[in-house]
């Protein structure tokens, strides 16, 4: 037997018995849990399916930006060593500062992003009525809603923002 024609040979014998071994797996882990993926799936489409239970208004949304918030986004949104939360011109350069109000197309994403990623040093520490809270805050402070409005599951996906119809909206069909 040539000494290719064995080491095609032993490359095919490998083959077959590696595909085999992986075919079963490393047998490491457990499968997992619907409630551990339940506890997982968050997401929060823009028009509101997936917000949970929960409210807030722009004045209890005040003290837990001024303590969880203000150290990055600066004092009232306007920036601090993160990006803007308030303000920001229209957006006619590419360099142009964008903010909740000149540039998120959708308020729940506001909710979402907040909830998901926020604070920064310690994501999904917020309860749900701090997020509703904090979105109210920051949406009256864009004057994008009052003073008194609140904000719940029925009520965030009801306010547009200004900047919503300069989207190509990538997947119609999901709104």
């Amino acid at each position: 037997m040539s000494t290719h024609r064995m080491l095609v040979t032993l490359a095919l014998g490998f083959t077959l018995h590696a595909s085999a071994a992986l075919a079963e797996g490393p047998g490491l882990g457990r499968p997992i849990d619907p409630a551990d993926i339940a506890a997982w799936d968050i997401h929060v489409l823009p028009d509101g399916t997936g917000l949970p239970p929960g409210s807030g208004t722009p004045a209890q949304g005040a003290p837990v930006y001024a303590a969880k918030c203000a150290m990055c986004h600066g004092e009232n949104g306007k920036g601090g060593p993160n990006a803007a939360l308030v303000g920001g011109g229209p957006l006619n350069r590419i360099d142009a500062t964008k903010t909740i109000a000149n540039f998120w197309p959708y308020a729940t994403t506001v909710f979402d992003f907040t909830r998901r990623a926020m604070p920064w040093q310690a994501p999904r520490t917020l309860s749900n009525d701090e997020v509703y809270a904090l979105t109210a805050y920051i949406l009256a402070l864009n004057k994008l809603i009052g003073e008194n409005d609140v904000m719940n599951a029925e009520t965030l996906p009801k306010v547009k923002m200004p900047n919503r119809d300069n989207f190509i909206i990538r997947f119609p069909d999901k709104i």
